[in-house]
């Protein structure tokens, strides 16, 4: 379970206290268990400060803070705030990644059978997508609709998503797409074939949560010559 610890300090001496956080860094390479360092500044007070650590578990945490190096900068830390840090150990119970989620709901909506449901509480109505295997990128709801029914009319298909990295505005996800040859793709008849291909789609959302630009990466070449595409050009 995923194990979060919050700092809460108060000092005047935030510089001297930024740079002793990254002598930590510094000093713990190769050792340290902690994955994620956050660092906010209280809005109502400049002195008041809140550290986020997120480390895979409690265990992990504990290893951490046995560090010699963590206990030696520790002190120092204490001896640059104004009062004695707080500490509040948390265990996560709930981490929802709003922007990949919504990147995950597009996944499954792209893959539902019959219409294509709507795309707006999605998508941008601008939205610019860049796909290296398009001579131009499709810009717009009604252009990526299009590009959309033509998966849609050539495949009945659906994505696994196998990773899936958030951070900021951006969502990377690798995906394995599988699909049934059902009818005309690219000029090439149906022919029932079982297929499959996998990629990288990387996207940027806006603050809404709406994804605004997306960007593919994917075995296009595979799928033809799984398709048989490419067998006059072997002969």
């Amino acid at each position: 379970m995923t194990f979060v610890q919050l700092i809460d300090c108060k000092t005047s001496r935030f510089d001297e206290l930024n740079q002793l956080m990254d002598r930590w860094v510094e000093l713990t390479q190769g050792k340290r268990t902690a994955t994620h360092d956050l660092v906010g500044r209280d809005r109502s007070d400049a002195s008041h400060f809140v550290e986020i650590v997120e480390f895979p578990s409690y265990e992990e945490a504990m290893r951490n803070s046995n560090l010699p190096e963590t206990d030696r900068i520790f002190q120092e830390m204490v001896a640059l705030c104004d009062e004695m840090p707080t500490f509040t150990d948390l265990d996560v119970v709930r981490d929802e990644q709003l922007y990949a989620a919504n990147v995950r709901r597009l996944f499954d909506v792209m893959a539902t059978r019959g219409d294509l449901p709507p795309l707006d509480g999605l998508m941008a109505e601008d939205y610019h997508d860049h796909d290296p295997s398009n001579e131009q990128d499709n810009i717009g709801m009604d252009a990526i609709r299009r590009e959309m029914e033509m998966w849609r009319g050539g495949f009945d298909f659906a994505f696994t998503v196998e990773d899936q990295i958030s951070q900021g505005d951006t969502v990377c996800t690798r995906w394995t797409w599988r699909g049934t040859h059902k009818g005309d793709f690219m000029g090439i008849a149906p022919t029932g074939k079982q297929v499959m291909m996998t990629g990288t789609s990387i996207f940027r959302c806006r603050e809404d949560g709406k994804i605004a630009e997306g960007w593919w990466q994917y075995d296009r070449l595979g799928l033809m010559a799984q398709l048989g595409a490419l067998d006059a050009l072997e002969r």
